[in-house]
């Protein structure tokens, strides 16, 4: 066979393997054409990224029977906390308030200078699930525990003040996007793979927390040296029924 027959097999080979690789594929492939998204009951859902709001910039309303369903199957189906914060450490210690803050709320752990209120905080990664290693680049979280007289109260914090996405919708979807790929358990942390920057393309909130992973707050020198913030804002109320709003920060000891 001379050589221009040789480069003209070739050349009517290439079509046919990449043909057959693409049926080998399509054995693996799912495609929901004409399958709309639906919720347990088989009703259709037009919007699986937001909540249910009064107005643009909300209240998020209760009546979100959708966002109550998708959470709900995150937290008690799919357990949390061995999807993310799988890996963690706890002290425990005690909570001294150097300052009344009787002005704003009526807790009783903060009434008074110099009361002490036993503690324990959980310090744990993020994506890495069991057995994955502590010096990969993650958002770390913080969970404090306060033992009050008047009953635990209990605190979350994440090391960064902002957070990956804007609407609580989103959470379940980013969580399964930042984890491990179930069919090869690789990377076991820093979500170095495409479905994570598939998310991170398509919600765009999301670059400003990312920007901090990828800062050298990413890789923590010690959890002693862990600053945090809490995730929500919240409302403390003081004895005249007036309501301020409060978010934490956890300071480096």
């Amino acid at each position: 066979m001379d050589d221009k027959s040789s480069k003209d097999k070739k050349q009517t080979d290439q079509p046919r393997a990449e043909n057959a690789k693409q049926q080998q594929l399509d054995h693996f492939r799912i495609r929901d054409t004409g399958n709309p998204l639906t919720t347990k009951q088989n009703l259709k859902v037009s919007n699986d990224s937001e909540t249910l709001k009064a107005g643009v910039r909300g209240p998020q309303l209760t009546e979100d029977f959708y966002f109550q369903e998708k959470m709900g199957h995150f937290n008690r189906e799919e357990i949390p906390e061995r999807v993310v914060h799988a890996r963690g450490y706890g002290a425990y210690g005690e909570f001294e308030c150097y300052q009344s803050m009787s002005h704003v709320t009526e807790a009783g752990f903060l009434q008074e200078a110099g009361k002490k209120t036993p503690t324990i905080v959980r310090f744990s990664t993020v994506q890495g699930p069991k057995g994955s290693y502590d010096t990969a680049r993650d958002l770390r979280c913080k969970g404090v525990k306060f033992y009050t007289e008047e009953g635990n109260y209990d605190l979350t914090t994440i090391a960064m003040p902002v957070l990956i996405i804007q609407d609580p919708m989103k959470f379940p979807d980013v969580m399964h996007a930042y984890q491990n790929k179930q069919d090869e358990g690789i990377p076991t942390a820093t979500g170095a793979h495409d479905r994570f920057w598939d998310f991170v393309a398509s919600n765009p909130e999301s670059i400003h927390m990312v920007t901090w992973i990828m800062s050298d707050r990413g890789v923590l020198r010690s959890y002693r040296e862990m600053e945090s913030w809490s995730i929500n804002t919240y409302i403390f109320m003081n004895d005249q029924g007036k309501g301020t709003f409060v978010r934490f920060c956890l300071e480096a000891g």
